[in-house]
């Protein structure tokens, strides 16, 4: 995918869905939805062992609830930002998390002030967008704001936030520096407070996107070039401990999940990408939970062209193995749309 074209895709998508990514607008709470009729990107499962309740959410920040993972309750609104913050009154949110924390619930979401713009690159403007972390007692929220306004520098673009705890014992913030500003999507790491109230300290480079052996474009010259888009990491332990990411990117146009491992065994790398794609084409932001049987399973999201050329998300999940050093995914075994 060529530049123009990734950008003008990103802001297509952006302008078509700006209902769905925020939660000003009152939507009907339903009963007994099948996951296969719910359109949601950047799908979250967190199953809570203390509700015995499985929690839904993702861009959009509106939030699910299941017993099953079949029929789910929802869409409920569940946070509150700031909107006196750099936010601003209505901030779309994307890619939201929530994680279970020393007996608090963390949002951990990317918001999104198109009021505000911080840099033109290349002829795109640059809206103020980072990643932010809200708290609550409990699972369906409401999720506040804490101490910290701001955990990355205002002046960056950053996304996909996700929670990490390292072999040192401290918590971190594993985001993306999204493409549109430096051209080379990275994946980066912070520091987080005990609390996760805010961040320590400076960031630290994870890798590149051009790192990638699998993702690829081609530019204006024709010529096929590694992608620069980083997008949804996701960290995880095999059961022999090996420490790998999940992350998203592009082949041409078309969304593709990759994996990578660490050398380390921490978040400092290096980090080995894998040869192939995790999953099938179409598919991506993928995260993995454990059910209450004790079934691995990865939520992930597909992409559905629709009317007037929209795309429509719909989330997954496929049955994961971590047996030994790398995980595997049964492909055939899915629920959601095709």
């Amino acid at each position: 995918m060529d530049h123009k074209k990734a950008f003008l895709l990103s802001a297509l998508f952006a302008v078509n869905f700006l209902p769905l990514f925020s939660q000003n607008r009152e939507v009907p709470v339903r009963e007994n939805v099948p996951l296969d009729s719910i359109r949601l990107s950047d799908p979250f499962i967190l199953a809570d062992k203390n509700t015995s309740m499985y929690y839904m959410t993702g861009t959009g920040g509106m939030l699910w609830k299941s017993r099953d993972l079949q029929k789910w309750t929802g869409p409920f609104k569940v946070v509150k930002p700031d909107t006196t913050s750099w936010m601003g009154s209505h901030p779309m949110i994307w890619a939201a998390e929530i994680h279970y924390y020393k007996g608090k619930y963390y949002y951990f979401a990317t918001f999104t002030n198109r009021d505000v713009k911080i840099d033109t690159v290349r002829g795109n403007v640059i809206e103020r967008r980072a990643c932010h972390v809200l708290v609550s007692d409990k699972p369906d929220g409401p999720y506040m704001p804490m101490a910290d306004p701001t955990y990355l520098p205002a002046n960056m673009p950053t996304l996909d936030g996700t929670l990490w705890v390292d072999k040192d014992g401290k918590p971190y913030m594993v985001y993306c520096y999204e493409w549109l500003q430096n051209w080379n999507g990275t994946i980066e790491k912070i520091a987080l407070k005990p609390d996760l109230s805010g961040s320590v300290g400076k960031a630290k480079l994870l890798f590149r996107a051009s790192d990638s052996p699998w993702s690829k474009e081609r530019n204006k010259d024709g010529n096929i070039i590694p992608n620069k888009v980083t997008d949804g990491p996701w960290l995880f332990r095999t059961q022999s401990g090996r420490l790998g990411m999940l992350w998203t990117s592009w082949i041409f146009n078309v969304y593709t999940q990759g994996v990578a491992y660490s050398e380390s065994g921490t978040l400092d790398g290096p980090w080995i990408q894998e040869k192939e794609p995790i999953t099938p084409p179409n598919y991506g932001h993928g995260m993995l939970f454990r059910t209450f049987e004790g079934k691995l399973l990865m939520s992930l999201h597909s992409h559905k062209e629709g009317q007037n050329g929209r795309s429509i998300r719909y989330p997954h999940l496929f049955e994961v193995d971590d047996a030994g050093d790398r995980i595997t995914v049964n492909v055939t075994l899915t629920s959601g749309q095709q």
